[in-house]
């Protein structure tokens, strides 16, 4: 029997819900809800492309030239983002997690980082997939277990579904005020207000032709339950609504690239929560530092109507 390139398959199964994680970065590979696909995820057979479902941990997004220096101590990470030269997207996606637990609507996963190249530090990571009548909840609490300060930037890459629908189509309502300016290396250049600008999302409004996002967002308009809410709305009436509790995710960023008709399907816009924005190993910018033994806990979630 040929092994599967994403791992073993861990499935919840309920009366509203199937979801599906896999051993291969403790990666959320697909959610059915009401019999809908909701995530624009891959086959079980695929490997993962494009960060479908990828937990992007000890940093989300981009280092610079994969260097950093932490606490007077300059460290060199290896290049994952070949073409523009930069680290992306943590140390985890590719690592083999395990299961920690099953329950009736839940799972969780885990996995520890240990030090290598570029990086100094051990952290036990574990990551609650729970389904239920609002949607699906994504918890992960990860732990410092060193003897010394770790930096620390978390982030996730779930793509809701937008089926055939062309990409200047897809309705986009996104609370935020600031977003990052970028090189061309999808590096921080700075931060301006949304105002008057084709990423100004604050009312719903479609994508359009002039603008495709690969976009850091800051300034996010919390509900009254501590909880920003970005929702994606198709003609069909589905309105697919993530969520990010905003003391935890104080940034987020929006990606439509996958939604272009171009690219192989199932396409998706992927809307990531974020602890920090792209380089914060650098700029400082939102970078959490876990002191020893100290633990960091997030949640966010995917909610789904028609």
């Amino acid at each position: 029997m040929t092994a599967r390139p994403c791992g073993t398959q861990w499935t919840l199964t309920t009366d509203l819900d199937e979801l599906c994680v896999v051993e291969v970065g403790g990666t959320l590979r697909s959610w059915r809800h009401a019999r809908e696909e909701v995530l624009a995820g891959f086959a079980p057979d695929a490997p993962i492309d494009a960060g479908r479902g990828q937990q992007l941990i000890p940093w989300p997004n981009r280092i610079r030239d994969g260097r950093y220096t932490f606490d007077g101590t300059a460290r060199q990470l290896p290049i994952t983002e070949v073409a523009l030269g930069n680290a992306s997207h943590g140390l985890l996606r590719w690592a083999p997690w395990h299961l920690v637990d099953q329950g009736e609507n839940h799972l969780t996963v885990g996995v520890t980082l240990h030090p290598q190249p570029g990086w100094s530090w051990t952290l036990t990571v574990t990551t609650r997939y729970a389904v239920g009548p609002d949607g699906l909840s994504v918890t992960s609490r990860v732990v410092n277990e060193s003897d010394t300060v770790a930096p620390f930037g978390a982030g996730w890459h779930p793509y809701v579904r937008t089926e055939s629908l062309p990409v200047e189509k897809v309705v986009l309502e996104i609370p935020a005020a600031e977003y990052v300016t970028v090189d061309d290396r999808l590096l921080p250049t700075g931060l301006e207000l949304v105002n008057g600008t084709p990423y100004d999302f604050r009312e719903a409004r479609e994508v359009g032709r002039s603008v495709r996002l690969d976009t850091a967002y800051r300034g996010l308009r919390a509900d009254e339950d501590g909880k920003w809410r970005v929702h994606v709305d198709l003609p069909n009436g589905t309105r697919h609504t993530v969520w990010g509790e905003v003391e935890a995710f104080p940034w987020l960023q929006v990606f439509t690239g996958k939604a272009e008709a171009q690219h192989a399907p199932p396409h998706g816009v992927a809307v990531e929560p974020m602890t920090c924005p792209p380089d914060a190993f650098n700029s400082g910018e939102s970078l959490i530092r876990l002191e020893p033994g100290q633990s960091w806990t997030g949640t966010w979630g995917i909610s789904t109507s028609s």
